[in-house]
């Protein structure tokens, strides 16, 4: 297998990398830990090491150092898209190259030919009940898989430690190869149909997923395309990325991690933030009955922080501008679409909310981020969502957050990350330490 071989010959250069690092330098200090850091999350704590992405406060999400348009000019693309293959993204994310497209060509093959979906699967996701969430049917898939696990069996039966990444290689082709016919099956479900479509073999991955869908706009395939490239990665510090690491240093397999990692993208402040803020343009759509003024908005904006709640897309963890991956979505918005009440009006959001926000004294940087934009975009193309906590669309996401989780558990493994276990401290304690700190 190309991916196989291009990680075992890069794979030497990089143990000896990390063990000279930590022989020369191991005790060189990369932060201090502060008690508002100790209670407030862990905000900003170095801690984490990976080298599939990274989040620049200024320029946004790189993956294996590319920008996104960066990514969308340089991965190779299929006849005719102006979208590049997943599969090209994907082995960048594992191998760190920029792929040809017959490398781009290879792994697409791979998740052809591993993504037929075991029947048992389908049969627990329709034994559950109707108003069963999404996002609960799709981390229950991903853990009904894992009796297919390659790298639980090897490990059982007493596979050697320089043998773990390559079997959580296959564990983790074989997991994203299906995840399509998974979400779409799904998405079916909520729509009230017992439909399985296998995929197409002549059809890319994130062709495959759209025509899954039942979406039939040719340019679907493209926005298919650009929406999980970049939702793949955002540095290990998020919920889902490290959710999915910390269950992977316990040598669990990636469909134990992935599901772990899929539990934290459900919730309000991480994945399902796109199904949020495409239900608070819908209020303001229904308030007024079209597209409202400036004032109008405005005056809607502020009538929602004064009931105390947010505006769901905008402030970031890191950013201190508009995240790229809005920008990339706008512009696909602005090419393909004519007249669509909800992307205009999420970009009049843009233009009008960050200087309420910036009024309100409270946002540092009221900048939209990509949960602003992105249901709108699937909400064009009719891909339906009923919002909440039973939602489609935090799925959409999470077939996309997997390639990057699912890479970062491959080369955790090459590089035998060590079980995590950090130290907690009780209150009294750091009571002790910030009295000690006061009288010294």
């Amino acid at each position: 297998m190309l991916l196989k071989e291009k990680i075992a010959a890069q794979l030497p250069a990089w143990q000896a990398r990390v063990k000279s690092l930590l022989k020369e330098s191991g005790e060189v200090k990369v932060g201090e830990v502060t008690i508002s850091q100790a209670y407030g999350g862990m905000r900003g704590v170095k801690g984490l090491v990976t080298d599939i992405s990274s989040v620049d406060p200024s320029e946004g999400i790189r993956l294996r150092g590319f920008t996104i348009p960066e990514l969308i000019e340089k991965l190779p693309k299929p006849a005719g898209a102006d979208m590049p293959y997943v599969g090209g993204l994907y082995y960048l994310l594992l191998t760190g190259e920029v792929p040809t497209i017959e490398e781009a060509q290879s792994v697409e093959a791979e998740w052809s030919a591993r993504s037929q979906v075991p029947g048992y699967v389908f049969d627990v996701l329709k034994a559950m009940p109707a108003n069963t969430p999404a996002m609960t049917l799709f981390s229950q898939a991903i853990l009904a898989l894992q009796r297919e696990s390659v790298f639980t069996k090897a490990y059982d039966e007493g596979m050697r430690k320089d043998e773990y990444w390559e079997y959580a290689l296959e564990d983790s082709l074989n997991l994203t190869a299906k995840l399509p016919a998974i979400a779409a099956y799904i998405y079916n479900l909520s729509q009230g149909k017992d439909l399985r479509v296998s995929a197409q073999p002549d059809l890319d991955w994130a062709a495959n997923f759209g025509r899954m869908l039942g979406i039939s706009a040719p340019d679907f395939a493209d926005l298919a395309r650009l929406y999980l490239i970049i939702h793949s990665d955002h540095e290990s510090g998020n919920v889902s990325a490290h959710a999915t690491h910390l269950v992977g240093t316990t040598l669990s397999d990636v469909y134990y991690a992935a599901s772990a990692g899929m539990n934290g993208l459900a919730g309000p402040l991480h994945g399902r933030a796109n199904q949020e803020a495409l239900h608070w343009l819908k209020e303001v759509r229904e308030k007024y009955g079209r597209v409202p003024s400036r004032e109008e908005l405005e005056s809607f904006a502020w009538e929602t922080l004064n009931s105390g709640q947010v505006i769901p897309g905008y402030g970031h963890a890191i950013l201190r501008k508009t995240d790229p991956r809005y920008t990339a979505l706008y512009e696909f918005g602005r090419k393909y679409f004519g007249q669509d009440d909800l992307f205009d009006l999420a970009v009049l959001v843009y233009d009008v909310v960050p200087e309420v926000l910036r009024n309100q004294g409270k946002a540092k940087d009221p900048w939209p981020n990509v949960d602003a934009i992105s249901g709108t975009l699937l909400h064009h193309y009719g891909v339906l969502d009923c919002g909440g906590s039973c939602g489609f669309y935090t799925v959409a996401f999470g077939v996309s957050r997997i390639l990057g989780v699912s890479a970062n558990l491959v080369w955790a493994r090459a590089l035998g990350q060590p079980l995590e276990r950090p130290k907690s401290l009780t209150t009294a304690e750091l009571e002790a330490i910030a009295e000690k700190a006061r009288a010294s």
